[in-house]
């Protein structure tokens, strides 16, 4: 519960934390947010830690005057991150299966399982790349596939466009975000912002979902 508390906070407060953590390590922040994006998009029991956000976060503040963070460095690094995080994903799924959610478990909920096989049944392959952008089912997209929804080299390629896609979308919209002097003033809102946006998709379909059982 610690941990998630923690990671909630990060998330809230992702401006300060963020400032803070590039005056304190300068370049070293690469590898942070490197080890960050990673562990989010390739550990699947920690699927609350920031992604969109982060990515936003950190566009925005290689924008800034002084800053030690290069955008095509930032860029390069995290898609690296992002493409080796889903490949340990689909590796992880390959190997443990469906045997390990219960509905005792309390980071792999089943039901997280089965609202991604869902998602895979409507949208196919495809899946991997627009999962980038929702929230937990972006973490549990590449293990299911690895379960046996993919041969691996399907996977791959999915796994490097969506990818490609997610950081240069986010990590590019921050970066021209960051110039703008009223985002400068409001960064810790705009933060927020980009946080109920990348919830939305999956607040509607929890009560879509809602709405169906109701009506059996």
């Amino acid at each position: 519960m610690e941990l998630l508390h923690q990671a909630l906070d990060f998330v809230l407060h992702l401006d300060k934390h963020l400032t803070a953590i590039i005056a304190d390590y300068g370049t070293w922040t690469y590898a942070i947010l490197f080890l960050i994006i990673f562990v989010e998009t390739g550990v699947v029991v920690l699927p609350f830690l920031p992604g969109d956000s982060l990515l936003f976060a950190a566009g925005s503040l290689a924008a800034l005057d002084g800053s030690p963070l290069n955008v095509a460095v930032l860029m390069a690094l995290l898609i690296v991150a992002a493409i080796l995080g889903d490949t340990l994903n689909y590796h992880i799924g390959d190997y443990l299966g469906p045997r390990v959610f219960t509905d005792k478990s309390r980071f792999l909920k089943r039901e997280h399982l089965l609202k991604t096989q869902e998602f895979y049944v409507k949208h196919g392959a495809k899946t991997l790349i627009l999962a980038r952008f929702i929230p937990i089912i972006r973490t549990f997209a590449p293990f299911v596939a690895g379960m046996g929804t993919m041969s691996y080299a399907r996977f791959l390629a999915y796994n490097v466009i969506g990818g490609i896609l997610w950081v240069i979308l986010l990590v590019g919209t921050g970066y021209l975000f960051g110039q703008v002097p009223i985002v400068q003033k409001n960064f810790s809102l705009v933060v927020v912002a980009i946080i109920v946006l990348s919830i939305l998709p999956a607040v509607f379909e929890f009560f879509r979902s809602r709405g169906q059982k109701s009506a059996v």
